[in-house]
C-alpha cells in the first residue's frame, strides 16, 4: 500500500478539515484541484492541492527523504508553475511521515546563487496528538503523532475510530489508520485493534490500490510517449486493477499515442 497516495486521499476526501489542522482557517469553501504539472520531456506531477479564496495549499506527503531531484529544488519548480498557472499565493507544506534523521526532513529552504525559496515542514514524529485525536478524518495521522506510549496513543485511536457512527466513514477511516500505523507498529499490534477485514469491507482500500496503479502508469506512459491529453488521461481513470495491471505490461512496447489509444480500444468496451 503506497502511504503517500493513501493520505493524499485523505487529504481530498476531507478538505476542510486539513485546511483547519495545517492553516487554522474555518472555510467549508476548499475546492480540491486536479492539477497535472507536465514538464517535457519526461515527468508529469500530480499534486494534492485545496485551493481556497486567491489560495491554494499544496501538500506533499513523504515518507522516505530520498529524492531525485532533491526536494528542496522540486517545491521550488512546483511553486513557480503553480503560480504560473493560478496567478495566487501558494502555501506549500511538506509532511514527513515516518520518523528520520536525514537533513531532507529539517530542511525548509531552497538556496542558490541569488534565489532562496521557503517551505513548511511537519514531522508527524513531533505533532501533538490532541488535534488529530479530536477529527475523525484526521486519526489515521494520529497513528504517527508524538506519544510517550505509543501502543496507548493507538488504542485510544482504534477505539475513536469503533465510535464512528456512519458505517462507510468508520471502514474507510479505520483502513488509513491501519496502513498509516504500519508504519510504526507491528502488525501483531494492529492486527489486536483493528479487525483485518476492514480491509476488505473498506472501498477506500480498493480506491487507493487503484489511484496508486494509475499514478504509476501515468508515469511509466509519459516516459514512454509523452504527456498524455485529458482524454486519454480519464480513459486511464476508468480501468479496473486487473486492466491497469495489463497496461503495464503493454506499454513497454509503445512507442508513441497512437499505441496507447490502439489499446485502449481494443480493452475498453
Amino acid at each position: 500500500m503506497n502511504t503517500d497516495n493513501l493520505c493524499k486521499y485523505l487529504a481530498e476526501k476531507y478538505p476542510a478539515e486539513f485546511v483547519r489542522w495545517l492553516l487554522s482557517l474555518e472555510t467549508s469553501n476548499v475546492q480540491v484541484i486536479k492539477t497535472e504539472l507536465s514538464q517535457e520531456p519526461i515527468r508529469a506531477d500530480f499534486l494534492t492541492l485545496l485551493q481556497m479564496t486567491n489560495l491554494i495549499l499544496h501538500l506533499e506527503f513523504q515518507t522516505l527523504p530520498a529524492s531525485e531531484p532533491p526536494l528542496p529544488f522540486r517545491m521550488l519548480d512546483y511553486w513557480v508553475r503553480l503560480y504560473r498557472q493560478y496567478r495566487c499565493d501558494v502555501e506549500q507544506v511538506v509532511i514527513f511521515l515516518k520518523a528520520t534523521t536525514s537533513e531532507a526532513a529539517f530542511t525548509n529552504e531552497f538556496i542558490a546563487a541569488n534565489t532562496s525559496h521557503r517551505y513548511r515542514i511537519i514531522r508527524m514524529w513531533e505533532q501533538d496528538p490532541a488535534p488529530l485525536l479530536a477529527n475523525p478524518a484526521l486519526l489515521p495521522l494520529a497513528t504517527l503523532a508524538r506519544t510517550d506510549s505509543p501502543q496507548t496513543l493507538l488504542a485510544q485511536i482504534a477505539d475513536r475510530v469503533a465510535n464512528i457512527e456512519e458505517t462507510q466513514q468508520r471502514q474507510n477511516v479505520a483502513a488509513c489508520a491501519y496502513v498509516l500505523a504500519g508504519l510504526r507498529f507491528d502488525k501483531n499490534l494492529l492486527r489486536q485493534l483493528f479487525r483485518e477485514e476492514i480491509m476488505l469491507e473498506s472501498v477506500t482500500y480498493q480506491d487507493i490500490l487503484q489511484r496508486g496503479e494509475i499514478a504509476v502508469i501515468m508515469r511509466q506512459l509519459t516516459r514512454r510517449i509523452g504527456v498524455l491529453t485529458l482524454e486519454l488521461q480519464a480513459r486511464i481513470q476508468t480501468l479496473s486493477i486487473a486492466q491497469l495491471e495489463d497496461l503495464g505490461e503493454a506499454l513497454l512496447d509503445f512507442s508513441q499515442p497512437s499505441d496507447l489509444t490502439a489499446w485502449l480500444e481494443s480493452h475498453q468496451s
